[in-house]
Order: C-alpha cells, then sequence, then structure tokens
C-alpha cells in the first residue's frame, strides 16, 4: 500500500474509522470522510501519528456537490485515486420497523445514503481510473444484502442494491484492469450494531480484526479478481 492513494467512505468510526488506521499503517496516502466533522477529524490525527498523510473533508456523499467537492480536493492533493472503499452507511429508524409501517421520507433516506452514494461515488472516481487503466473498488455489503430478513427493512434493501451495483460495474468494467468487488464483514462490535440488535448476547468481531481482505483486494495481489462476494472469515484462505 506503500503511497498508494486510498479513499474510504463512512471514515469518521466502525469499520470506517479501522480500516483508515489499518491503511495508514500500510504506508498508503488517504482521503477520508464523514458526515461527523468532529469524529473525523479525531481519526484523522490518529492516522497521522501513524506517519500517514491525510485528507479528512466533511461530506454528505448522497449528494452530488458533495461528491465532487470531495473527489475533486481528493485529485488535487494527490494527483489520482488508487483504491475506493465505499464504506459510509445508515441503518435507518432504530428499532427497525416492518416494511409495512416503515416510513416513506425513512426508507428513502436509506436508500439515498447506503445505495445511491456508492453509486455517485463510483461514477465520479472511475474516470481517472480508466486513464491510468487500473484501480480497485471495493463496496461494504452484509448478510442482509444477500438474504432478504424480517424486520431489516431498507438497509437490507439497500445492501441489495450495492450488491447488484457491485455485480454491474465489474461487468462493465470487466475489459479493464479496474476491479470492482464487494465485502460481508459479518456482525462486529460498532454502534450500528447495537441499534440493530440491542439485545445482542453473543461475543462480535472486532473492526480492526476483518481489515485484512481490504488490504488484499486494494493490493495487485487481488489482479483479475472482478465482481466477487467476500466474507471477512474467509480471510485465512487468501
Amino acid at each position: 500500500m506503500n503511497n498508494k492513494v486510498v479513499m474510504i467512505t463512512g471514515a469518521s468510526k466502525g469499520l470506517g474509522r479501522a480500516l483508515t488506521l489499518a491503511f495508514a499503517k500500510e504506508g498508503a496516502r488517504l482521503a477520508i470522510c464523514s458526515r461527523s466533522e468532529e469524529k473525523l477529524l479525531k481519526v484523522k490525527i490518529e492516522a497521522q501519528k501513524l506517519g500517514a498523510e491525510v485528507l479528512a473533508v466533511t461530506a454528505d456523499l448522497s449528494k452530488s456537490r458533495d461528491v465532487e467537492r470531495f473527489i475533486a480536493l481528493t485529485e488535487g492533493t494527490y494527483g489520482h485515486i488508487d483504491v475506493l472503499i465505499n464504506n459510509a452507511s445508515v441503518l435507518g429508524p432504530s428499532p427497525m420497523p416492518l416494511l409495512l409501517d416503515y416510513p416513506e421520507e425513512d426508507f428513502a433516506e436509506v436508500l439515498r445514503i447506503n445505495a445511491v452514494s456508492p453509486f455517485l461515488v463510483t461514477r465520479r472516481v472511475i474516470p481517472g481510473m480508466l486513464e491510468r487503466n487500473e484501480g480497485s473498488i471495493i463496496n461494504v455489503t452484509s448478510e442482509a444484502g444477500h438474504t432478504g430478513y424480517a424486520g431489516w427493512g431498507a438497509y437490507g434493501i439497500s445492501k441489495f442494491a450495492v450488491e447488484g451495483l457491485t455485480q454491474t460495474w465489474a461487468d462493465e468494467l470487466s475489459d479493464t484492469n479496474i476491479r470492482v468487488n464487494m465485502v460481508d464483514p459479518g456482525e462486529m462490535d460498532t454502534d450500528m450494531h447495537r441499534l440493530a440488535v440491542p439485545d445482542c448476547d453473543y461475543p462480535l468481531a472486532k473492526p480492526e480484526d476483518i481489515v485484512d481482505i481490504f488490504l488484499f483486494l486494494a493490493s495487485s495481489k487481488s489482479a483479475g479478481t472482478n465482481g466477487q462476494r467476500f466474507e471477512a472469515q474467509a480471510e485465512e484462505e487468501l
């Protein structure tokens, strides 16, 4: 990862923070964003203490103007983007209502942030990758995006969209050296999981324990790997 430019969305906490610090340790140059400026700046400082160069931008990537600003600043700072990790997402109302009772505005917001955002960011990043004919895009999915579960509402549906988005981008870029894959990190000890499963009584993985699959997919070792779905527990097979 030495000097590779890695862009991570939703980097202020949880998996996004863990990924930022993992890539910082590997020598990547980082562009991170979040809607929470205070938490994002704390992560920036943590990564800088590890020796990383970090651009941190407060942004809502479901808005085209924020997408353009974030990516233009990144390209202006580093010249290009090698790796994009679409991690930012929201759960929606908590406790999550059944679809029959799901508020329309909340449903639209979850899809806007979880599915429209990675579309907008990927669409803006790909032209630069095409110019260099190389790049890696990694989308974060969920078991709830692979199997429909009652009560997971718009969040699960949005992750189904992410999986379709990943497969479609991968197929459209199959004749290039740009690879598009997705990772299901499994259940983790995060704020989002505590909202989703407030009465959880079983052990959970720490976000920092599942970063290796992302490091692999971002590296040249994954050349030729495209349109694939990975699960965090399969790390030892890499």
